[in-house]
């Protein structure tokens, strides 16, 4: 009997062909699957890599909780066109620290994965006040009323104590002073060598332009401005993932 006439009797035998699908289902499952339970780590260790400031942590929340992700995407493709318009393509170790990660693929904007330093803080403020003012073709709606925003987080530890649970690195020192953190990133009077320290390459300043208050948009700035700063690919080694 030849391979053909056996595999037309697998054919029109349904039982013999749910059998081979189930098998080859479950050894393949086993090759995918089972290599894991021997690794400790499956994302690739990035020089420059951190977790997020406190204030940018809170920005990265208003930025979950104002829907942001659902025209922006954090994913920048390994293609040609892509990497010529956004720049360098998303490392995994860049989301390594995000709960839940930005992905995607819907683009009613721009990918944002490198908006980083793109741009100056009032460019920001103002795009975020009206959006058509910067981009004339932007369908982007208005969060002028962040600038108004008061930043109420009366326990920033926790959200870093959460964090910590889940896998990011928080030490005990970060969470001690993570409210003077806080306040600090967004005075561009205040001394920051300790925050700079915990934090390195964190953006301070004065992000929404009126140093008298803290506001949801200096957070929302201070996490816009860190996106994709983290790792120098001028010196990347993609072997290596450092230097």
């Amino acid at each position: 009997m030849s391979i053909l006439d056996k595999h037309r009797i697998l054919e029109k035998n349904a039982t013999l062909l749910l059998i081979g699908s189930l098998a080859v289902v479950t050894i393949g499952g086993i090759v995918e699957i089972a290599p894991l339970f021997y690794l400790q780590n499956t994302i690739e260790k990035v020089e420059g890599m951190r977790p997020y400031s406190p204030l940018e942590l809170v920005g990265r929340n208003i930025y979950v909780r104002e829907g942001c992700y659902v025209c922006h995407s954090q994913m920048i493709r390994p293609f040609r066109d892509e990497v010529e318009r956004y720049g360098h393509y998303s490392l995994a170790a860049e989301s390594m620290y995000d709960h839940s990660f930005q992905w995607g693929s819907k683009r009613t904007g721009p990918d944002l994965a490198r908006v980083g330093d793109r741009y100056s803080n009032e460019w920001h403020v103002q795009h975020l006040i009206e959006p058509r003012s910067v981009v004339p073709e932007s369908v982007m709606p208005s969060y002028a009323f962040l600038k108004s925003t008061p930043l109420k987080v009366s326990r920033i530890d926790y959200d870093l104590i959460a964090n910590r649970r889940v896998g990011v690195p928080y030490s005990d020192e970060m969470i001690a002073s993570a409210d003077a953190d806080m306040h600090a990133q967004a005075n561009p009077d205040a001394d920051t060598t300790d925050l700079l320290a915990r934090y390195p390459k964190a953006k301070i300043g004065d992000f929404d332009g009126n140093p008298q208050a803290l506001t949801e948009m200096d957070a929302l700035i201070a996490y816009l401005q860190m996106l994709g700063t983290l790792v120098d690919f001028s010196t990347y080694n993609e072997a290596t993932g450092s230097r």
